[in-house]
């Protein structure tokens, strides 16, 4: 797969740095919580701390099974006074809404899936900013947030971007940031996810790690001050007195992008698996970028992919550090 790049820069070792991107419906749902008790609802639902959530600012967490297992990754943010809005893996908005909506009970709020009458665009690249700028006026900075008349532009904490309209301005944003970005598949976007460490749990990866084996609490996507919420106990417990065994990692491989939760081997495991891939798309250099978690004992071996004897993996490194591995911590009777 060929990636638009700007002029390759003097002995650089890649194709030069990625041209200014834009992709339509990034792979992205949309749900929207309104209603005086929206904030207190999700307190208790969600890993993060939406009262330490300003105005203005984007949120990275996570809505958990009771048994601590990951079931959506969400980017959240203030949409007014008592209304949120939340960034979920397409496949799961819908799914996430009917589950939610389960437990309001008596909680005053409505949960809405916006995402058929709201048009996406994801933009990267270096000249993000201007192409945003161009579109829809000011852009946001990383982890930041711009909600206007028309358009509200999300600051990822990567750097990308994402516009969120009502579809009657689709096709006009679309013109504009062609006129400063190069359209791209959706896949260019999820490869940008990826190389930046962020992972975005879909249906296939539902209910299978849990929130720190994804690093979210690298990411700031976990509180572990605020209250009760699904699987806060598990959490807590894995943080304070576990040994954490696994870590999400960053790969290359030759060949097509596996699907996620396609299982990985190693010779010291046996025919056992000893990790899943999260999500993968095509590098821009040929073969396949992926995020994967394993076990931590297995990177001291060599890696396959799908089976034993499948293509070897080859550790590329994140843009964040991980934690040395340390011993559980034993309470005293």
């Amino acid at each position: 797969m060929s990636f638009p790049t700007t002029e390759r820069p003097p002995d650089s070792p890649s194709q030069g740095a990625l041209a200014t991107v834009f992709c339509a419906a990034p792979e992205l749902g949309l749900l929207a919580f309104t209603g005086p008790d929206a904030e207190a609802f999700l307190q208790g639902q969600l890993s993060n701390d939406l009262k330490e959530l300003q105005r203005g600012a984007v949120q990275l967490s996570s809505y958990n099974s009771a048994k601590g297992r990951l079931l959506a990754t969400l980017l959240i943010w203030r949409d007014g006074s008592e209304s949120f809005r939340a960034l979920v893996a397409a496949g799961l908005a819908e799914p996430l809404r009917k589950r939610l909506s389960m437990y309001v009970l008596r909680s005053k709020l409505t949960i809405t899936d916006v995402s058929p009458v709201q048009a996406l665009f994801g933009v990267a690249g270096p000249r993000a900013t201007l192409a945003v700028r161009a579109a829809c006026g000011p852009a946001p900075d990383p982890g930041q947030v711009l909600v206007g008349e028309t358009a509200t532009v999300v600051g990822l904490p990567d750097g990308r971007m994402v516009i969120v309209a009502p579809v009657a301005f689709a096709e006009s944003l679309r013109n504009q940031l062609a006129a400063e970005a190069t359209a791209v598949p959706t896949q260019v976007w999820r490869w940008l996810g990826i190389r930046a460490g962020i992972p975005v749990i879909g249906a296939a990866t539902q209910d299978l790690f849990v929130l720190q084996t994804a690093n979210l609490d690298l990411l700031a996507g976990v509180s572990f001050q605020k209250g009760c919420y699904p699987g806060q106990e598990i959490v807590a417990r894995t943080q304070y007195l576990g040994r954490l065994k696994e870590r999400m990692h960053l790969f290359h491989v030759d060949g097509p992008p596996p699907p996620p939760a396609t299982k990985i081997y190693s010779a010291l495991f046996g025919d056992q698996a000893c990790g899943m891939v999260v999500d993968a798309a095509p590098a821009p250099d040929g073969g396949v970028d992926l995020l994967a978690i394993l076990q931590l004992s297995a990177l001291a071996g060599p890696l396959q992919l799908g089976a034993p004897d499948g293509p070897a993996l080859a550790p590329l490194p994140l843009p964040y550090s991980l934690p040395a591995p340390v011993a559980p911590t034993r309470p005293k009777l």
